[in-house]
């Protein structure tokens, strides 16, 4: 079953700080209840620290330019490249393998950054926020173990890829 038409994608405008897109979506997910100060104030103290954790001191470049380009990367290592969806041929499921468009790879490594970032139990969702994104940054942590976990399903099921639509 396909859609009559397309939706929509909304326009956003950039972050006040730090003038990015992605941060502002970032900001949008991590607001709950219509809250967006408070959505900013916490993931600019989690920038802050991130930048601290990673040692921003060192750089003698422009230090806003300096954590977008370490957020952008840490962004991208927790990006996935494929999924899989499940597809019924013939009475029986099968988990298809498929390649995630830029826009959905973005949306689901923000998803799951704040998702183990508000599962870090004990802390302010500012220093769990800024302790996923370093963790990302490095390549370890619980998000990038959930990107293998999905390139692995990806991998395994492999041989079904000629069911895709």
């Amino acid at each position: 079953m396909s859609r009559r038409h397309k939706a929509v994608k909304r326009e956003i405008s950039p972050d006040k700080r730090y003038n990015s897109l992605t941060i502002q979506k970032l900001i949008n997910l991590v607001m709950e209840r219509g809250k967006k100060s408070v959505a900013t104030t916490i993931v600019y103290e989690a920038l802050d620290i991130f930048a601290r954790k990673l040692g921003q001191e060192e750089s003698a470049t422009d230090p806003v330019l300096w954590v977008k380009e370490n957020f952008d990367i840490a962004l991208e290592n927790a990006s996935p490249l494929l999924e899989v969806k499940s597809r019924r041929v013939g009475g029986a499921n099968y988990q298809v393998p498929i390649e995630i468009s830029a826009a959905r790879r973005l949306s689901l490594a923000l998803r799951w950054i704040i998702m183990y970032a508000r599962k870090a139990q004990g802390k302010r969702m500012a220093m769990g926020l800024a302790e996923e994104l370093t963790q990302c940054r490095k390549g370890t942590g619980s998000t990038i173990k959930k990107k293998e976990d999905t390139h692995r399903m990806a991998e395994a099921n492999k041989a079904f890829s000629h069911y895709r639509w």
